[in-house]
């Protein structure tokens, strides 16, 4: 098996390489999806059945992965597009008005709650907006919102300028 993977990387390394490089320009990007694509083959190899299509199948191997680094790039530059916590770029962005220690809670948050708390609550999404934003289904986005709504809760209760009731329900901020 082993000497069947060498084999595929150095028939087709190169070739694989400049094929990938016509569809992506980033050389570091091309290297990467190279090695997704012969990990997919070493992982996949025991599946193809006609070895006489083994060329075939490797390509098809890569253009798939390909197109899912496309997606990828494509859901993260829209989230980034409306992550953008500059408060220059949008005046009406309640963000900037948060205190210090509450901006590097919601910072600190995981990629996926802090989207979610940025779209639904700082940039004003429903939660169907915020669903369809993020490919997600309605009830996927409404939990992912409420957990990270609980996480934050708790992480801002620690910070000074807070205020909550005995209940630790929180009743407002004042700004550093």
């Amino acid at each position: 098996m082993q000497d069947k993977i060498e084999t595929i990387w150095i028939d087709l390394n190169e070739e694989l390489y400049i094929f990938i490089l016509s569809k992506v320009k980033d050389e570091n990007t091309v290297k990467d999806i190279l090695q997704d694509v012969f990990l997919k083959v070493q992982e996949n190899l025991h599946r193809l059945e006609q070895t006489s299509k083994l060329t075939s199948w490797v390509y098809q191997i890569t253009r798939n992965t390909i197109i899912d680094y496309y997606r990828k790039k494509k859901n993260d530059s829209v989230l980034m597009k409306n992550l953008n916590l500059n408060e220059d770029n949008d005046q009406d962005f309640e963000y900037a008005k948060l205190t210090d220690c509450i901006n590097r809670k919601i910072e600190n948050l995981t990629k996926e709650y802090k989207e979610a708390i940025v779209l639904t609550y700082l940039k004003k999404f429903s939660q169907k907006q915020y669903a369809q934003q993020v490919q997600l289904s309605y009830s996927g986005a409404k939990s992912r919102v409420q957990k990270a709504r609980n996480i934050l809760k708790e992480d801002i209760l620690d910070c000074p300028n807070v205020e909550s009731d005995i209940s630790g329900n929180i009743l407002g901020f004042q700004k550093s």
